[in-house]
């Protein structure tokens, strides 16, 4: 028995982690005597006598670990949300170690010669099972099994280097949004504001000592609604200039080092460059796959794009403007042409989208579908004073899963939305339910009021939930293959496809409610709101598309010494045709996606070959004439949302939908066909 709350038995409320017990001091050791535990259950597999099986092999790999895979998810978590200075500290301690043990695990030939050995009599075992012999041998050979001494001494070291440069990466980056805020004293500052957006800078500049003042911070939920709506051109500027320099000041060596040590891992383990690398275990299978998918999309977009931008600067000009568009102002005229064409107030469509109900609207489509339904509990022991915790069961009442939901922006909080888990669904030695979170960063209400918010940030909600429900539906034997452990180019599929249902009359007409009043969203706003996000379409793909090409060049180099990021993508931006007036989605300094860790590091394009899918996805419910149709909900549920990584992607896809995606669909919906 241990004193130490990471180590003891958890007994909260659903086994979740005992937050108000955890404290910085019980990591380091915690992390210590777990990978020991860890060691000593990969030695005991290779010292057992009897041959190579399933069991003794595969399952006893299944159950090695679990105390460090506990920690760890904890540890990551909180550096995520609360990532103060003494997490950041331990962090950069922390990462490198475990980097060094997984390469340990995964370079160990004796530990390899087993598996090998049950690979190679796969062939009488349950389908599952054999996926699962399949997936744990290939993940030996990808990271180097096989390999000489040396070459594999060379790969340990790689990930050990890659991990510190992956947290220094993101540290970097959360430095610069913690450390700026362009504070307004003067009403006239505000000029153009919607009141949701003057609320949320009031909010954010007490939280930084304020009071009585403004602030707009490098959040995205700060800083796009005041690039979309303020009047002062000027502030524009210094906002957007601050938000797109993340990172730029400190993470250009970060990026030379992460790219060219990629590289070298390509090269070590026998492939052209990482993309090929990456791509090898994916459904694009080659880079060429996925830039022909970018390309095909990029032709259409630009044009559109360009011709987009030639209103807006119409629209400066018709007003007295005498200067040429640029990054800062696109937002803010695409806004007012928006107004001028559909007659539509992005103010008015947050107020009927209070984050209350847009959670309850994803839960009812939960339920519609999967027939699961939502509680709040009061007893969980929750990550941060923020966090809610909802109890998920099914249409008999049986417990499902554990969500727990984090949905506001804070200074100590990473940017952006994710989907995690503390606990993954198995049946390894008994029926465990999953415990998923959701984090997003909106903008608190003011006091007294709701938060409230905008279509995208609705849509970013069901996106992430949509990952939770890959999460919370898993019904697979094996942690290995459980939920969202999948292609990084399908893993997409069930979280964007989920968005559909949020713009749906079914949907909206019973939860999209004026938060004062408590009106049903009027039709012909939703019909606007549709034309207007239609006619932004070119905007948001184009700088999609620039971030993504931007990915797959960096890390489609064979030789990627002494590379600046920054200037590839530059020579990039303009081989493409950039319009100058759009900048990419993230910025290479900033681009967390792909340099915080390799987990979308040539795979940022997974996005858009994803889409190919939902939208394909969602047609055939269009098709059906009822988008809750019980027969599709159901193959959707037994063949994408449950079935985790126990199929290949494009064996599972297939039997939802009968055939292979259509491509075209992607282009429907982003109308550009």
């Amino acid at each position: 028995m241990t004193d130490n709350p990471l180590l003891a038995p958890w007994s909260t409320a659903f086994g979740e982690p005992p937050f108000s017990k955890i404290k910085l001091e019980h990591f380091r050791p915690a992390f210590a005597q777990a990978m020991a535990e860890w060691r000593a259950e990969r030695e005991a597999i290779k010292a057992v006598s009897a041959p190579p099986s399933f069991e003794n092999t595969i399952l006893a790999l299944e159950r090695a670990g679990q105390s460090l895979d506990r920690v760890e998810r904890v540890f990551h978590h909180l550096a995520g949300i609360a990532a103060s200075e003494d997490i950041q500290a331990l962090q950069r301690e922390i990462e490198p170690q475990l980097a060094r043990e997984y390469a340990d695990a995964a370079l160990d030939e004796a530990l390899f010669a087993r598996v090998d050995a049950v690979h190679a009599a796969r062939d009488g075992l349950d389908a599952q099972a054999r996926r699962l012999v399949e997936r744990r041998w290939l993940a030996f050979q990808r990271a180097g099994a096989g390999l000489p001494d040396d070459k594999k001494r060379r790969l340990a070291e790689i990930a050990e280097r890659l991990a510190a440069l992956g947290a220094a990466f993101g540290q970097n980056v959360l430095g610069d949004e913690k450390a700026y805020a362009l504070i307004l004293e003067q009403e006239a500052d505000l000029d153009g504001l919607p009141a949701s957006a003057i609320a949320a800078a009031a909010e954010a500049a007490e939280e930084r000592g304020h009071p009585g003042q403004w602030a707009i911070t490098l959040s995205r939920s700060s800083v796009e609604p005041f690039l979309q709506f303020s009047a002062r051109r000027d502030l524009r500027e210094r906002v957007w200039r601050a938000f797109v320099a993340r990172g730029a000041g400190a993470n250009g060596p970060v990026m030379a080092e992460t790219v060219a040590l990629r590289a070298e891992t390509a090269a070590l383990l026998g492939y052209a460059t990482f993309a090929d690398y990456k791509l090898a275990d994916t459904m694009a299978a080659a880079p060429a796959a996925a830039l022909d998918l970018l390309a095909r999309v990029w032709r259409p977009a630009r044009a559109a794009a360009v011709e987009d931008g030639k209103a807006l600067q119409a629209m400066i000009a018709a007003e007295g403007g005498n200067f040429e568009l640029q990054a800062w102002d696109w937002r803010y005229y695409a806004e007012k042409r928006r107004q001028a064409l559909y007659d539509f107030d992005e103010g008015a469509i947050r107020a009927h989208l209070p984050l209350d109900n847009v959670l309850a609207a994803a839960f009812d489509v939960a339920g519609r579908l999967f027939g699961l339904t939502f509680a709040e509990r009061f007893d969980v022991d929750l990550p941060h004073p923020e966090a809610r915790g909802f109890e998920a069961k099914d249409a008999d009442g049986r417990h499902v899963a554990l969500f727990i939901g984090d949905f506001f922006a804070r200074p100590e909080k990473r940017s952006g939305a994710w989907m995690s888990a503390f606990r993954d669904q198995h049946r390894l030695d008994g029926d465990v339910t999953p415990i998923v979170v959701n984090v997003l960063n909106a903008a608190r209400g003011a006091k007294g009021e709701p938060a409230l918010l905008s279509h995208d940030e609705a849509r970013t909600l069901f996106h992430e939930f949509g990952h939770g429900l890959h999460g919370m539906l898993s019904d697979v034997a094996y942690p290995y293959l459980s939920g969202t452990n999948v292609a990084r180019d399908f893993v997409e599929l069930p979280s964007q496809l989920y968005e559909h249902w949020l713009d749906r009359p079914e949907v909206l007409s019973r939860f999209a409610r004026h938060y004062q009043t408590g009106a049903p969203i009027p039709d012909d706003l939703v019909a606007r709101m549709t034309q207007a996000r239609a006619h932004g379409q070119a905007h948001a793909t184009v700088e999609f598309l620039a971030s993504a090409f931007t990915d797959m060049r960096a890390h489609g180099l064979a030789e990627a010494r002494d590379i600046d990021v920054s200037a590839l993508e530059a020579a990039e931006l303009k081989r493409l045709g950039m319009p100058g007036a759009i900048a990419p989605r993230h910025a290479a300094p900033h681009f967390q996606h792909i340099f915080s860790g390799d987990g979308y590091a040539a795979g940022y394009y997974s996005y858009l070959w994803s889409e190919v899918l939902d939208a394909d996805a969602f047609e055939a419910f269009v098709e059906s004439g009822d988008v809750f149709d019980p027969a599709l909900a159901g193959r959707l549920r037994k063949f994408i949302y449950a079935a985790g990584g126990g199929r290949a992607p494009d064996e599972l896809y297939a039997a939802f939908r009968g055939r292979a995606p259509d491509p075209g669909a992607l282009l429907r919906k982003r109308g550009l066909a």
